[in-house]
């Protein structure tokens, strides 16, 4: 028992310094970064907040990715990962707000995903309990990509139209397409929820 025990533990801590697993503390990292960023004036400042931005985005396909072929998943990597991924667009869509960069009826499409974002981890808390799982469709996947896209424009912001007129215009046109996608994505979630709730 207590070899079984140690063993268990060992594995535990081996996932839990798993590439795949530093990638995700690494994105939860570089939220404080990147709000840093804000509080700097120059637009170096917005290149920099960018960068992390990306290099986050970039680690939330590599540690998935990592972890199912070197077959390295773990519990808690599947704990951090949507909630790093939370954490990345809510911190950065309130310091565009703050910043001005999203402002007038575009923060409707920011609240709106907003929204989303705790409606669905209520809903997928709710519906964990009940062991139904809610896969992530194509759909969903496109919609995260589009945000993320939409962010980085934002977050390029005043720099960005000094380098390519027009930055911040298409970074609010694909956030508004993005919070459309959100709530056709949405509404999956909350009818799956319903009916399980209905159920029981």
């Amino acid at each position: 028992m207590v070899t079984e025990s140690m063993t268990t533990t060992t594995q535990a801590r081996g996932h839990a310094m798993s590439l795949p697993n530093i990638l995700t503390y690494a994105r939860i990292a570089a939220v404080p970064a990147m709000v840093a960023c804000f509080y700097i004036d120059g637009y170096w400042a917005n290149w920099l907040a960018l960068t992390l931005f990306v290099a986050a985005c970039i680690t939330d396909y590599l540690d998935g990715y990592l972890a199912r072929i070197w077959q390295q998943q773990s519990a808690l990597g599947r704990m951090l990962d949507p909630i790093a991924d939370k954490l990345l667009v809510a911190a950065a869509l309130i310091m565009l707000v703050d910043a001005g960069t999203i402002g007038g009826w575009s923060l409707l499409a920011a609240v709106i995903i907003l929204s989303r974002e705790i409606l669905v981890s209520g809903l997928r808390e709710f519906l964990a309990e009940l062991r139904v799982s809610v896969p992530v469709t194509n759909l969903a996947k496109w919609k995260t990509t589009m945000q993320m896209v939409a962010i980085g424009f934002l977050i390029a912001g005043p720099a960005g139209d000094d380098l390519i007129p027009g930055v911040s215009l298409v970074g609010l046109t694909l956030l508004w397409l993005s919070a459309i996608l959100t709530l056709y994505t949405g509404w999956d979630y909350f009818r799956a929820g319903v009916r399980h709730a209905m159920e029981e």
